[in-house]
């Protein structure tokens, strides 16, 4: 039924539209209920028919449920391959993985970068800086007049300020850092995928069962409204 393509390879490629349930989650707005994955394929015209016919299939029988009291989403997958149900599953598990710690350090992350432009920048201040006041002093090194005091005076102090403006941001550097390792998300998998190996459904039995008995209601039915019909039949008659 799947061979046809590499139908793992295409739902890595495309791209997994995660509901608002799961965003509310992060957020801490989630009730708690259970929805279905759904799929944005921007290049839809790059599928054909059959290919684009099992992605929807697919992502019409992957399913989430998220329990926001203990803190954990459940994913499923309906299909009559048991491989091909554990690695579908597998897939969404890393996307979604991925997604979440993404989700979550997105603020922190660009802080850092922020602060790593800024960090950059101000060292590169600071050395263009630290070499002026080194080559004034090389070429004055008397200091014999007030003018050249004076411009070491002024080149020292612009020194001391840069020097502290990168200092301070080393600082805030290191301290971004730690804020990003702090708030990646430690996701633990609670019950690894596996490969099925019994069905999950339909319950043929009961399905069975369940017509024996609405059969045997429409007897007994027949059975003991036939008189009163007959009997309805003669009386137009």
């Amino acid at each position: 039924m799947y061979s046809s393509f590499n139908l793992i390879g295409s739902i890595k490629k495309y791209t997994i539209g995660l509901p608002g349930v799961i965003i509310g989650a992060i957020k801490g707005e989630s009730n708690g209920t259970s929805d279905s994955l759904s799929i944005e394929v921007n290049t839809i015209d790059k599928l054909s028919i059959k290919e684009n016919r099992v992605i929807k299939n697919v992502f019409g029988n992957l399913r989430f449920s998220l329990n926001d009291k203990d803190g954990y989403i459940s994913l499923s997958f309906t299909s009559r391959e048991p491989r091909v149900s554990a690695e579908v599953i597998l897939t969404a598990q890393k996307l979604l993985q991925k997604y979440i710690t993404e989700f979550k350090i997105e603020k922190v992350r660009s802080n850092l970068e922020f602060v790593e432009k800024s960090y950059d920048e101000s060292r590169v201040n600071f050395e263009n800086k630290q070499a002026e006041l080194a080559r004034f002093r090389d070429a004055n090194k008397s200091l014999s007049s007030a003018i050249a005091r004076t411009q070491e005076e002024k080149l020292t102090s612009e020194y001391n300020l840069l020097l502290g403006i990168y200092t301070e941001i080393a600082k805030q550097k290191e301290q971004a850092k730690i804020a990003v390792t702090e708030t990646t998300p430690i996701l633990t998998i609670i019950e690894p995928v596996t490969i099925p190996t019994e069905k999950s459904g339909p319950n043929r039995a009961m399905m069975l069962l369940g017509f024996i008995f609405l059969g045997g209601i429409a007897g007994m039915g027949w059975i003991l409204g036939y008189p009163y019909v007959k009997e309805m039949f003669e009386k137009v008659k």
